[in-house]
């Protein structure tokens, strides 16, 4: 229960950090768009096969270091992230800056036919490359077909 909660505590800082972003998010340079997409469903498509090392992989080190393992990483992902796990749509939408922190937005449709609205929020690595810091889903009414 503590390490859901905890994780509970980081969405809830994202949420307020992307809410309490100061004017309109800025935008990021679309070389680093690419490359955050690219991450996400790199990410989607590991959950698709059931690789929990490559979809761990995608994730960043204070995630990584929370769940310790792929195979406590993945139960978390089925437990709470169903329409992230197994998408029937995934529309990726705006890419932007929000206080200084990049979030990528993405529309999942689960498997039960309702819309999220998915806040990926980004990190850069030493090397240059972007793993995935949190993610909070936004509820919608949107029931898809």
């Amino acid at each position: 229960m503590t390490m859901v909660r905890g994780i509970f505590g980081l969405w809830l800082l994202l949420l307020a950090t992307v809410a309490a972003g100061a004017g309109e998010p800025a935008a990021l340079a679309a070389d680093e768009a690419r490359a955050i997409r690219a991450v996400i469903q790199s990410q989607l498509e590991a959950f698709r096969r059931d690789d929990g090392a490559a979809a761990f992989a995608h994730a960043a080190p204070g995630i990584q270091d929370r769940f310790g393992t792929p195979e406590g990483f993945m139960a978390m992902v089925r437990a709470g992230y169903a329409p992230v796990y197994r998408p029937r749509e995934v529309e990726f939408l705006e890419a932007a800056l929000r206080d200084g922190r990049p979030v990528q937005s993405v529309r999942f449709v689960g498997p039960d036919g309702a819309a999220v609205i998915a806040l990926y929020a980004m990190e850069r690595q030493p090397d240059g490359s972007w793993r995935i810091s949190a993610v909070y889903l936004l509820r919608s009414d949107e029931v898809a077909s």
